[in-house]
């Protein structure tokens, strides 16, 4: 299966657009998908940190952090990132490669931070397991890491009309020679332009948790493997492997990506 580059871009991400500004808008964002979540003392996994701001931000709030992504250009990204966090990046978090598919993986080198114990206080993954080929699976094997009484906050696409159609659009991208790909991009930047203008009634330049339009449509066109899910469906899957929905909050373009927070049953 051919995959996006996502650690390329995040580091195109973390070297040249990423500034004091976005980065307090990232801060703000986290804050508000956080709330009433316990960081303090506790032990946090970020699964596909990308440029590593969840895991300082997270690291900033006291938390003890780990991370991982399958995409080994993502430390390279997380590092340019942790020279904008003089304070916490000194204590260099656990961060590992490896994909969330692979059960081993997740056995030995996700959960040997946590030996002794029955999982993660708190497990997050904004925007990624959607991206694995096996969103079910990926999901499953994440919501694992979670101990009893602890939290899992994710965010996944929305399912939406146009989801097919976009899921054609980034298989095709993925299949163009690399020197054809920017030009792809180019001819959809005024088209995701003009929608989220359309939809959101604001400026789309202005993106949202601190990102950059930019390498948002390189990511938004190229973004493949892709799957989605309603919040009904989302909420659906976690209750049957034992998790209650505290908090979701909608995506504000329609396929845009669903932020939710769980709590595991004890």
């Amino acid at each position: 299966m051919r995959q996006f580059d996502f650690g390329e871009n995040w580091v195109g991400f973390s070297t040249h657009a990423l500034t004091a500004e976005s980065i307090s808008e990232s801060r703000a964002a986290f804050g508000v998908l956080m709330a009433g979540v316990p960081l303090k003392g506790c032990t946090f996994l970020d699964i596909g940190f990308g440029q590593g701001l969840i895991v300082l931000m997270a690291q900033e709030q006291g938390a003890k952090v780990s991370g991982c992504d399958i995409n080994e250009k993502c430390v390279e990204a997380y590092r340019a990132t942790s020279k904008h966090f003089v304070k916490v990046s000194s204590d260099e978090p656990h961060l590992v490669v490896g994909s969330i598919l692979d059960d081993g993986f997740v056995q030995m080198d996700l959960l040997q931070p946590v030996i002794g114990e029955r999982g993660y206080d708190v497990v997050h993954s904004w925007g990624v397991l959607h991206h694995t080929g096996d969103m079910a699976k990926a999901m499953t094997n994440a919501a694992s890491l979670v101990k009893p009484g602890g939290y899992f906050v994710i965010a996944i696409y929305n399912r939406h009309w146009s989801s097919r159609p976009w899921l054609f659009i980034k298989w095709f991208y993925n299949l163009l020679p690399r020197f054809l790909q920017p030009a792809c991009c180019w001819l959809f930047t005024p088209v995701i332009w003009l929608a989220k203008l359309l939809v959101t009634g604001k400026n789309p330049l202005r993106q949202e948790r601190g990102m950059d339009f930019y390498y948002n449509v390189v990511d938004w066109v190229g973004g493949y493997p892709y799957e989605y899910g309603s919040i009904g469906e989302i909420e659906m899957f976690l209750d049957r492997i034992g998790f209650k929905m505290i908090k979701a909050i909608p995506a504000a373009v329609p396929t845009g990506c669903n932020e939710f927070v769980f709590l595991k049953n004890v």
